[in-house]
């Protein structure tokens, strides 16, 4: 049962208040300047630049130290760095943020430091810290373009979602929680037919303004709608958001068909941030003023399409500044039709996951299982290779921590995920070699989908 979508709003309010995040200061903010020119928008980037890099100077001795080795420490102490300065600066990689995180993280920055770990595009564990600032961005960054397509703070939401730290919240309290704000939990990580065929049901008498969750997940969602013949009748609903992985064309309009009502894709990482999101026109606008984004080449050259290297603006508890993300995303300079001062992503193109089933018929997105080998310490790259139901191979690149408790605690963990009867075949490797086309795929399932399932992946 929903609540009035005021009542929604001003307890989500009370909870951003209650946990020191300015959440809706920063929307206000965005409110106001995504309609900057793109002179003003370079300006504001320029000053939050200097804030960051003064802030790293002073908090975070590794980029102190390179910094100084670029000849920019003076610059930045005087706030005098420009966004072309900001190629002086060498890239930094998930190697470079994983090993040096005690000289990276700023312990004692306004509010604290929250710990997270994430899988990354290429599979390679890592842990890192955030704030306050980063985790209000993220939120009003998604409010911001809620709004765009007409749905304002504390209206019904379905979230088809799966972290574990989100869902090993959802007890009596953060169930209430959500219904307080208007959010209905689904879990993505348990997709049998039986399961969906719930979801549907629940998602049916939630009448959401909006359905937020991983691309595959909903894909999966509506070939199973589809399998049963069930065209869901949302009135409310006014947009799809996807993200986690590129969106698939054949996906997008599955997805569109079934729910009828328009996809938006959304474009962030764990470590990154949020960093673009799409608008009723269809462009995929960036999130300009917490992001700085950099397309290059691996030589670290200018390209229309190339890795995403970013500078995030609100990570001052732990600086990402010239972030090789992994991720392939194509820009051309084009400009947004609606007229905000934000730059235009053209397209992500360098992700993708698969779906695990389990030997009792259960379909589980690939994060249920990511999730597993990143929280092991001794597994510095891994990539996971489903060939039955029953039989799981496993590739490890070790890192100097590595050892047999690290060895058992891969096999128990997927077991407890997938089956106690699954048989988990370990590889140790020196390098783990990318896929035919290049990219590096960390979860791969050779079983295949039934029925109408097969459509909703590649």
């Amino acid at each position: 049962m929903s609540v009035p979508a005021w009542f929604a709003s001003s307890v989500f309010r009370a909870q951003e208040a209650a946990m020191h995040r300015p959440t809706f200061a920063m929307l206000a903010e965005l409110d106001r300047t995504q309609w900057l020119s793109h002179d003003a928008m370079r300006v504001y980037q320029t000053g939050r630049l200097n804030a960051l890099l003064r802030s790293a100077l002073t908090h975070s001795p590794w980029h102190a130290d390179r910094l100084r080795a670029a000849g920019t420490e003076e610059a930045a102490r005087a706030g005098a760095v420009t966004l072309g300065d900001l190629s002086r600066l060498p890239t930094m990689n998930k190697r470079d943020a994983r090993d040096n995180v005690e000289q990276l993280v700023w312990r004692e920055v306004p509010g604290g430091v929250f710990k997270y770990t994430t899988g990354g595009s290429s599979g390679e564990p890592l842990i890192f810290y955030f704030g306050r600032a980063r985790q209000a961005a993220d939120a009003a960054g998604r409010l911001r373009a809620r709004r765009w397509w007409g749905v304002q703070p504390g209206e019904r939401e379905v979230y088809l979602w799966g972290a574990p730290v989100e869902l090993n919240k959802t007890d009596r309290i953060k169930t209430l929680r959500d219904r307080l704000v208007n959010q209905l939990l689904l879990n993505a990580f348990e997709m049998s037919p039986a399961r969906m065929d719930a979801y549907l049901e629940a998602i049916q008498a939630w009448n959401p303004k909006a359905i937020y969750g991983y691309a595959s997940s909903l894909a999966l969602l509506g070939a199973h709608a589809e399998s049963r013949g069930i065209r869901p009748n949302l009135a409310s609903l006014r947009v799809v958001n996807t993200t986690g992985e590129p969106l698939f064309p054949h996906q997008r309009e599955l997805i569109e068909r079934v729910f009828g009502v328009p996809v938006s894709v959304e474009y962030g990482a764990r470590d990154a941030g949020l960093m673009a999101l799409q608008s009723p026109d269809g462009t995929l606008l960036q999130m300009s003023e917490t992001h700085i984004i950099e397309v290059l080449d691996d030589a670290g050259n200018p390209v229309e399409e190339g890795e995403a290297v970013i500078t995030s603006l609100v990570s001052e508890a732990q600086p990402f500044i010239r972030y090789r993300t992994g991720d392939v995303v194509r820009r051309a300079g084009k400009t947004d039709p609606g007229g905000r001062g934000l730059d235009v992503l053209d397209a992500v193109v360098g992700r993708q996951t698969d779906f695990i089933v389990a030997a009792d018929g259960r379909i589980m997105h690939a994060l249920a299982v990511i999730y597993v080998l990143r929280a092991i310490p001794g597994v510095g790259q891994f990539k996971l290779i489903q060939h039955t139901v029953d039989r799981i191979e496993v590739q490890v690149v070790p890192d100097v921590r590595w050892n047999d408790t690290a060895r058992e605690a891969v096999s128990r963990g997927l077991r407890a995920r997938l089956g106690s009867t699954v048989t988990v075949e370990l590889k140790l490797l020196e390098a783990i070699a990318p896929e035919a086309s290049g990219k590096h795929r960390y979860v791969v399932s050779h079983v295949p989908l039934q029925n109408g399932l097969a459509q909703a992946v590649v």
